[in-house]
């Protein structure tokens, strides 16, 4: 089905992101949004998710266990890098962190920051 939509020029197949095997697929206006997210210098922000979202790719995609798509867990990323995740109540961080660096992460995922282009969207302010 994927690649009748990719005949028909519905969706584009290709490698669209590195480290991760197969073929992917992904609609024209997602590709350009890509490169030009690649372009952008990498500004260190923090993003905490549920780990219910599907962006909870954490043991799927990339090394390490599985992240059960439960709502009270959460996904910390920074500059779309898996960082700690919030399991039962208790973080586990997936890469070795400063002590600053470190506190300032469980913040973030206690807070569940909502990033400021989605508060509009959410309601937030």
């Amino acid at each position: 089905m994927l690649r009748r939509l990719e005949a028909r020029g519905e969706l584009r197949g290709g490698r669209f992101v590195a480290g991760f095997s197969g073929e992917q697929y992904a609609l024209p206006s997602a590709v350009s949004a890509l490169r030009a997210l690649r372009r952008r210098p990498k500004t260190g922000a923090l993003v905490s998710v549920s780990a219910a979202d599907p962006l909870n790719l954490v043991g799927i995609l990339t090394p390490g266990p599985r992240v059960p798509a439960q709502g009270a867990n959460r996904v910390l990323y920074r500059d779309g890098e898996p960082l700690a995740v919030q399991r039962g109540g208790k973080n586990h961080f997936l890469r070795d962190l400063d002590e600053r660096d470190t506190w300032k992460a469980a913040q973030v995922l206690v807070r569940r920051a909502t990033p400021p282009a989605l508060r509009p969207y959410l309601g937030n302010r």
